[in-house]
């Protein structure tokens, strides 16, 4: 009832003179919507006690029932102001509770994305979005809001524990590739694939396993494979759209599923903020894992790269690119402009002559290796210490310490490359180092952004932006129709800002309270209740990496593009079909049904014959060799 002062709705507890612990009072509240206070304990033995609330508009009392030693009461606030709770009888301070207007907290989220639209600027965007949610939370003070902004939210979200070791192991990666590609180690595992290149068929399926194979980061990915695999396809009269599109589609889609990569400490560490946002104990390793089965987007365009390379069939904007490639003999466009060059592969990766596949692949062993011995050595640790003697794997990795293990591999994993490295005299011990620091320096931007991401998951938690938009949804849609709006929201956030990563910071903090609370709502089982989570997880990871694949001020576009000396207009143009395609294809036949309890296995068999099916539809062929 919106319309009175108070309406019952949670747990209240107060004061230390009554209780043996205080467990939460909240210091900021939304008008119209629940707040809660959580305790128990009850000291002394009564029945009741007197609540007196004051405000602008006067004291009010109500009387508190204590049940088995706890309060049980509810709350709803319906105007904006100050207020001031205390019991009769007890000498304690009142408590102060600011309630603020539900529409101010989806401010700061919504900032965020209006200003990266606007500007392009993801970390200019990220920081007016903390700023204004510190001025609403600091009493609208716009100087105590930015002293704020960095002394509370910036430097809590750098301090936490688990974000330290998140941001160490992004960077230790970052170094590791570093060393992998100064000494021509990522440059060797290309050229042995390239020897495979003898027929038009096999040069397109070349490419596209080059793409699997350089798994471990989206930029290194590109620029590889497209300088690489150029000088091939035009040999065999492939166009550079099509390489460009293969070289775009195989960056971000497989760096975000793959278990090892650039890209797992940044959505492990959503993972495990959002988590900790519906006090789930999940661990977050466990959650990413479980998520890749319903990350349609990535996994079935990665299949579908490789339909059309096999069966050799376009269709639309890239049917005729390929078709005037093959006639004119003119892989590239006449209007590709020449400000597109980059250097060469073997400046930017390390010399040609000292290219060694071993050298980029064994490190990469390593890592893999050594965070499974990591999970495996820290869950069976955790077992043993709860005096759990009977366990399984899933129980092992359920209990396992995801944060070190990704720790202690991705460190053994640079020593490892830096002494492959030296014994063969590829580098100096000076030149190794240096190569380990510029590949740390590649990764901090994107610590920069995680930071700020978490730093703005914390203003939407304090301000409690899930709950007013849970507020404003929750009559009207079923959870399992989340997965499915999550994904499109964020697939338009992503495309319309050019960044994955951003629309992640954003999103995740939101999605995963919203799943949860909504799945509340309609008293899912705890079993319908993980899909729907999982479903909405993986909805955000996905419909990112849509934008990030395929928007024209995406880094991963311009960089295919560049890569593969390809006009960057033509580029978009002729990959956006297959994009739109295989996002319908995946959202209709993957997130909805999954979401209704559909295995996600059975999704990605239904969304692979409906691609083949359309390809051999509405897809032409282009040549017989």
């Amino acid at each position: 009832m919106k319309n009175i002062l108070f309406i019952p709705v949670i747990f209240f507890l107060f004061s230390s003179l009554i209780y043996s612990q205080a467990d939460y009072f909240p210091s900021l509240v939304l008008s119209d919507h629940e707040f809660k206070i959580v305790g128990e304990n009850l000291t002394e033995n009564i029945s009741s006690v007197e609540m007196i609330v004051n405000s602008d508009e006067g004291m009010k009392k109500y009387k508190i029932n204590v049940h088995g030693g706890n309060i049980d009461t509810v709350f709803t606030l319906d105007k904006s102001g100050d207020y001031y709770f205390s019991f009769e009888g007890f000498s304690s301070l009142p408590e102060k509770i600011r309630v603020i207007p539900g529409w101010l907290s989806i401010i700061p989220p919504l900032l965020a994305i209006l200003l990266a639209l606007l500007f392009r600027q993801v970390i200019l965007s990220l920081i007016l979005g903390i700023y204004a949610g510190a001025v609403f939370i600091y009493d609208y003070n716009p100087i105590n809001g930015f002293l704020r902004l960095l002394d509370v939210y910036i430097i809590n979200a750098a301090s936490d524990i688990s974000h330290v070791q998140i941001i160490i192991f992004t960077l230790l990666f970052g170094g590791m590739i570093g060393i992998m590609s100064k000494s021509g180690g990522t440059r060797g595992i290309a050229n042995v694939i390239t020897k495979f290149a003898r027929t038009r068929k096999s040069t397109l399926i070349s490419a596209w396993f080059s793409g699997l194979v350089i798994f471990f980061d989206d930029y290194a990915n590109t620029l590889i494979v497209g300088n690489l695999m150029r000088p091939v396809t035009d040999k065999m009269r492939i166009s550079r759209e099509k390489l460009s599109f293969i070289v775009d589609a195989t960056a971000a889609p497989v760096a975000s599923i793959f278990i090892i990569s650039s890209w797992i400490g940044y959505e492990v560490g959503l993972i495990q903020d959002g988590l900790k946002i519906i006090g789930s104990e999940a661990n977050a390793y466990s959650t990413f894992l479980a998520t890749i089965p319903f990350r349609f987007y990535p996994i079935m365009m990665l299949v579908f790269v490789f339909m059309i390379s096999y069966f050799r069939r376009d269709f639309g904007p890239m049917y005729k690119a390929e078709i005037k490639a093959i006639n004119q003999d003119k892989p590239a466009a006449d209007n590709l402009d020449s400000s597109q060059e980059l250097e060469e592969a073997s400046k930017i990766f390390g010399n040609e002559e000292k290219a060694k596949w071993y050298n980029g692949i064994i490190p990469i062993v390593v890592i893999i290796i050594g965070t499974v011995v990591g999970l495996i050595y820290t869950g069976i640790n955790s077992l043993n210490s709860q005096g759990i003697t009977n366990y399984g794997i899933r129980e092992i990795i359920s209990n396992s310490d995801s944060y070190l293990s990704l720790l202690w591999s991705s460190f053994g994993a640079c020593v490892v490359a830096a002494v492959m490295v030296l014994s063969q005299k590829i580098m100096n011990l000076s030149e190794t180092i240096n190569a380990w620091i510029l590949g740390i320096k590649s990764m901090l931007l994107a610590v920069l952004i995680l930071t700020l991401a978490w730093s703005i998951g914390a203003i939407t938690v304090e301000m409690r932006t899930a709950d007013y938009i849970i507020g404003l949804i929750s009559d009207s849609i079923s959870p399992h129709y989340l997965p499915v709006i999550v994904f499109l929201v964020c697939a338009l956030t992503s495309f319309a800002t050019g960044t994955s990563w951003g629309t992640m910071a954003i999103m995740m903090p939101i999605v995963i309270p919203l799943s949860h609370t909504v799945s509340g709502f309609y008293n899912l089982s705890p079993a319908d209740t993980t899909l729907i989570l999982n479903g909405v997880i993986s909805s955000v990871l996905a419909g990112c990496v849509f934008g990030d694949h395929c928007s024209p001020i995406s880094d991963t576009t311009i960089l295919s593009s560049m890569a593969s000396r390809c006009n960057h207009v033509d580029h978009v143009r002729t990959q956006l079909p297959y994009a739109i395609a295989v996002a319908l294809f995946c959202m209709l036949l993957g997130d909805i049904p999954t979401a209704f309890g559909l295995s996600p296995y059975i999704s990605l068999v239904l969304i692979g014959i409906v691609l083949f099916v359309v390809i051999f539809t509405i897809g032409k062929k282009v040549s017989t060799n």
